[in-house]
């Protein structure tokens, strides 16, 4: 088991790592709108999506993967009006490889942030 930190994403905000590599898959923590210098960037969903997509990018490659190689994401949004814009933005990282994916509603994510995902992808 490989622990991995990204310089280019967030320092996790608890204990946790930002991701873990193990049997040579890579299981990622969940990312918000947090900028590599740990400040929530607010705005709206469109601006939080491609953010956090941006640190799980970032995160992905530091431990030898990337986009094009993941399995699942999981998708946890504070409202689902906001499915269609961060389904536009998804589909900017996600346009030829279309990981499986679930997404939900929940009550509240850290930060009070609109978005959080995690994934799963191959090393």
């Amino acid at each position: 088991m490989e622990i991995i930190s990204s310089p280019h994403a967030p320092a996790a905000i608890g204990p946790y790592a930002q991701a873990i590599v193990h049997n040579g898959l890579i299981y990622t923590s969940g990312q918000i709108a947090l900028n590599a210098q740990g400040e929530f960037i607010g705005g709206d969903i469109s601006a939080q999506a491609h953010q956090v997509l941006k640190n799980l990018k970032a995160v992905l490659e530091a431990g030898g993967s990337s986009l094009a190689k993941v399995i699942k994401t999981t998708v946890f949004l504070s409202d689902m009006d906001h499915f269609a814009p961060l389904n536009a933005i998804y589909g900017e990282y996600f346009s030829t490889h279309k990981p499986a994916r679930s997404t939900v509603a929940v009550k509240t994510l850290p930060k009070n942030a609109l978005v959080e995902i995690e994934c799963i992808a191959q090393v």
